[in-house]
């Protein structure tokens, strides 16, 4: 994790002392259950409560121990018993320390997708504030980077917040499929430890039973999780993408919000620069990163390997904390977002009415012209307009050949920017419901 592009909440998450919290917790409520099935007495299991329910575990020693033993698990299971005393002999009974591991792990996942679901509402509430802004603010489409046809930018944003109404389902089945438990001992067979008791600890920890985990959970869960990231961190680029090309100087049509005292560039003092989406790109790129070695981590030998272990304990802090900084500050970024209508028109009107050459193209198909030779005669007023001769409206209405199908009356009507928006309000019913 990188201080500058992490949050505490999500930190938090991923820090030794709530890693060591939720091992304890996995197996107290582990002891419940065996106490409730008579394999360990019960008042051992309430003295592990008690001794260590509210200790603050010592980092430093559980690393002192693990020095020496090597192994993170018997070096907490060391510390715990320091606190706890001889009742905790009774802790771990049967278990084996992927239980512990991988159902910590997905306590952690859930947690962050909950921090992750959180920024994404926070998204796309400005998204649709923004969306109805500027409903219907007319700006030009562009295709290949080309202008085509007349938009709003009230859609743009439409897109953006539907694209990430999905992202948000997404993320909410990933952490359902990720929110499973195993308590299966070793390779899997509950030959140690009841089934009972994995059912207790995940519903004490707000999971589901693994139905079958060998000695791990399997990867695909966590595979699909952090693919699950990357897609959102893809969706998070074509934004950020969207808005850095719309702040060039040539085309100006919405510009990152600049702060009072903000300085652009070291040199040049005039410099007001799309610093933010570029970071979110950046930032995109890592997040999606992280998804091919956990879709690689599904591979493990037999029941079980550790060559995940030390992905694991790099992509889940480094995914979620990367992608929970970028949320926000997307989101932020749409907040605050400056758009300049007048630009859009500007732009928009550049190409001296191209934009309407398919309307043009349509009409003359329906008074008879066939559509290669309406193609042809369209095509080559364009191509004058394109070279800077003058207007494209008023070259249609000088060419003979087209005004023999078109009168000056049809022409003009197909130059009327309204047109393009007539389905505008069915696409946000779509997009936001009928409210």
């Amino acid at each position: 994790m990188i201080p500058r592009y992490t949050r505490p909440e999500m930190a938090a998450i991923w820090e030794p002392q709530t890693r060591f919290r939720i091992w304890f917790e996995i197996e107290a409520h582990a002891c419940d259950a065996l106490a409730e099935l008579g394999v360990i007495p019960k008042d051992a299991a309430k003295t592990i409560w008690a001794k260590a329910g509210d200790a603050v575990f010592d980092v430093a020693r559980i690393d002192e121990i693990e020095r020496e033993v090597k192994h993170d698990v018997i070096a907490f299971l060391t510390h715990l018993a320091e606190i706890v005393g001889p009742d905790a002999r009774f802790v771990h009974q049967g278990m084996t320390s992927s239980d512990v591991l991988d159902t910590c792990l997905n306590v952690q996942l859930v947690r962050a997708a909950d921090i992750l679901l959180a920024d994404i509402d926070r998204l796309l509430v400005a998204l649709r504030r923004r969306a109805f802004e500027h409903k219907m603010t007319p700006t030009i489409g562009r295709s290949h980077g080309i202008h085509a046809e007349p938009v709003t930018f009230g859609l743009k944003l439409a897109q953006a917040f539907a694209e990430f109404s999905r992202n948000r389902e997404r993320l909410v089945a990933a952490r359902k499929e990720v929110a499973t438990c195993a308590i299966s001992g070793a390779v899997g067979t509950f030959a140690q430890v009841d089934p009972r008791v994995e059912e207790h600890v995940a519903k004490a920890m707000g999971l589901a039973v693994e139905p079958v985990s060998t000695q791990v959970i399997p990867r695909d869960r966590h595979a699909m999780y952090f693919a699950t990231l990357g897609v959102i961190a893809s969706s998070m680029e074509r934004l950020a993408i969207e808005i850095r090309h719309l702040q060039r100087t040539e085309v100006l049509e919405a510009e990152e919000f600049f702060s009072e005292g903000q300085k652009g560039s070291s040199a040049m003092p005039h410099k007001r620069n799309p610093v933010l989406t570029e970071n979110i790109t950046g930032l995109a790129r890592m997040v999606r990163s992280y998804a091919l070695p956990a879709m690689e981590d599904v591979a493990l030998w037999h029941e079980r390997d550790i060559s995940h272990s030390s992905v694991e304990r790099m992509i889940g802090p480094d995914a979620t904390v990367t992608l929970d900084f970028a949320l926000n500050r997307l989101a932020g970024v749409i907040d605050k977002l400056v758009i300049y209508p007048e630009n859009m028109m500007k732009n928009l009107d550049r190409l001296g009415g191209l934009v309407h050459s398919q309307r043009v193209l349509i009409a003359l198909t329906q008074k008879g012209c066939s559509r290669e030779d309406a193609y042809r005669l369209v095509q080559r007023n364009a191509m004058r307009v394109w070279r800077g001769e003058g207007d494209f409206q008023t070259f249609l209405k000088a060419d003979v050949d087209v005004k023999k199908h078109l009168s000056d009356a049809d022409i003009a009507e197909k130059f009327d920017l309204g047109y393009h928006f007539k389905h505008v309000d069915t696409i946000f019913r779509r997009v936001f419901g009928e409210a």
